[in-house]
């Protein structure tokens, strides 16, 4: 494989016919570069530096093979020597001190003053390697307790840690890690996500972070699917060691990627999901880690102007399915119908009369106050207008992403369906 090939092309040609969605193998792929990378790239921005790791979630019906594909990629990885791959199971405690490097039984800190104010050990701990670790759980709801939201804080805080991460253990224990960089690849379903994550983490700081990959069964079979041949194996190690030697230290842009980011940036308007408000404040830095990611793959560390529309694309294209795979989690008391109502009134030409609406959704409601509160809520929200005694859907215009900085081409056609 050379530089020229498209690299995400090359690799799902590697994994062959799965069951899986293309998009989460891109994503897998995408993810575990990243990993790969680390600490070790990044992109001066302002004061800060942006490195390439990333919080990836596939989220899709059960038997949609979100674990297949994480497996695949996990030992795709193992192959290219990297070792910092998380635990299946574990608790905050015992994942810091994995970072750390420290072992679980070393003798507890007893004098806390003698550390942290005089003679301090940062000199010594800022000397380690960066601490690096990779999440690749294709069970989330197995790695760690569910609504753990202690240990999802501290996952958002570390997202873009930069330095010496202090944190006091339940045992007492002070632990300091140098830099550390978490990438995160998991996998779980709309209502698994709902048991794991209580609805008041969003707009905390680990959601805010991350990406839900939605896919959907593809209805392939296939009953005996084939193992990649050895060579093929041999060479996607080989191209995956390459992108890891070649791409070490600062990344930079071209003029008209930088030009073309300026565009994005100044112009992206969001999309139409409350629960996102967070998450699209840290949109453009997604998109700078996807940049300096699809840059890696062409074994180059100058972003050009391909990288970034690949990586809007793909950004994009998975945002556009965010909502979906988040269900209706974190919305209010009777989100369903009111989405049964608009779905409905969609639908029709000639609009429909309150009595008409009560026959559809009067089974999911109470009284019939609730759904005058429904639709008055909707009225605010100008997605449902009063014409006479007929409600009707209150269109809006659809805004299209610039084909400057989107390429659907560069998806595969299953991915464009979507």
């Amino acid at each position: 494989m050379s530089a020229d090939d498209d690299f995400f092309r090359s690799y799902l040609h590697y994994v062959g016919a799965t069951e899986c969605p293309d998009t989460y193998h891109r994503w897998c792929i995408l993810t575990s570069v990243g990993a790969l990378l680390g600490r070790s790239s990044g992109l001066s921005h302002g004061h800060f530096t942006i490195h390439p790791n990333l919080y990836t979630m596939l989220i899709g019906e059960a038997g949609a093979r979100k674990s297949t594909a994480i497996k695949i990629t996990k030992k795709l990885l193992k192959r290219t020597g990297y070792t910092s791959i998380a635990a299946d199971k574990t608790t905050k405690e015992k994942f810091l001190l994995d970072l750390s490097g420290e072992p679980e039984e070393e003798k507890v800190t007893t004098d806390i003053l003698d550390n942290n104010l005089w003679g301090d050990t940062d000199g010594e701990i800022s000397s380690r390697p960066s601490a690096q670790c990779f999440i690749m759980a294709d069970e989330w709801n197995e790695f760690t307790s569910l609504g753990n939201i202690e240990f999802y804080s501290m996952l958002g805080n570390l997202w873009d840690f930069d330095g010496i991460f202090k944190n006091r253990i339940k045992t007492g224990k002070s632990v300091s890690i140098n830099n550390p960089t978490i990438s995160i690849l998991a996998g779980n379903t709309a209502t698994g996500f709902a048991l794991a994550f209580p609805s008041e983490i969003i707009g905390q700081g680990f959601f805010s972070r991350l990406l839900l990959i939605q896919g959907d069964i593809t209805g392939r079979k296939i009953t005996f699917p084939k193992e990649p041949a050895e060579a093929a194996t041999v060479e996607m190690v080989k191209y995956l060691q390459r992108i890891q030697s070649a791409c070490q230290g600062l990344v930079i842009l071209d003029s008209t990627a930088e030009n073309l980011l300026h565009k994005i940036y100044t112009e992206f308007t969001g999309f139409d999901d409350v629960r996102f408000k967070s998450y699209l404040n840290r949109r453009f830095s997604q998109l700078l880690k996807l940049c300096i990611i699809c840059a890696a793959t062409r074994l180059s560390k100058v972003i050009q102007e391909y990288d970034v529309i690949l990586a809007n694309t793909v950004l994009t294209q998975a945002e556009h399915n965010m909502p979906k795979a988040l269900g209706e989690f974190g919305k209010g008391k009777h989100s369903d119908v009111a989405n049964h109502i608009v779905e409905a009134l969609s639908v029709s030409n000639k609009g429909l009369t309150f009595k008409t609406i009560w026959e559809l959704v009067g089974h999911d409601l109470e009284k019939q106050s609730q759904l005058g509160d429904i639709l008055g809520n909707l009225r605010a929200a100008e997605k449902v207008q009063l014409v006479g005694t007929l409600f009707l859907a209150k269109k809006k215009v659809k805004i299209e992403v610039s084909n400057e900085v989107v390429d659907y081409n560069l998806l595969t056609k299953e991915e464009r369906g979507m």
